[in-house]
């Protein structure tokens, strides 16, 4: 049970880490000019913080991954990562200021994330040969 802790940490914190991200870049300057670009980074703008913390919500998802690996095989583990994209996908749609748009077929994507998780995770029954 510890290792599905750790490995929902993981993907609460990459989800984190990628909506932090994306709200940093709409709020920083282009990138296409380098100088104003890294001085809203070093002036510590909000955008510049919300990078940061999504950089390091990263590193601690990866840290918490190590731990979820220890204690769950990876062939359980891996599935469960795909988890981060319904919950980026929730938020987006929710989170002010990322005006992200709800369509049907993504929702059948989200579906489908499901039911595959279903299928790889699901209980196996120890089955003998007769």
């Amino acid at each position: 049970m510890t290792g599905y802790l750790w490995a929902a940490l993981s993907i609460l914190l990459v989800s984190a880490a990628q909506l932090s991200m994306k709200w940093a870049m709409l709020n920083l300057p282009p990138a296409q000019d380098l100088a104003v670009f890294f001085h809203a980074l070093f002036a510590f703008t909000p955008g510049a913080l919300a990078l940061f913390a999504g950089l390091s919500a990263y590193g601690f998802s990866m840290l918490c991954w190590v731990m979820a690996l220890h204690h769950i095989t990876l062939s359980r583990a891996y599935p469960l990562l795909s988890l981060s994209y319904i919950l980026v996908w929730l938020a987006a749609l929710f989170v002010p200021g990322l005006n992200e748009t709800f369509y049907w077929g993504t929702l059948g994507g989200v579906v489908l994330i499901v039911s595959g998780l279903l299928v790889i995770c699901w209980p196996a029954r120890d089955r003998k040969t007769e």
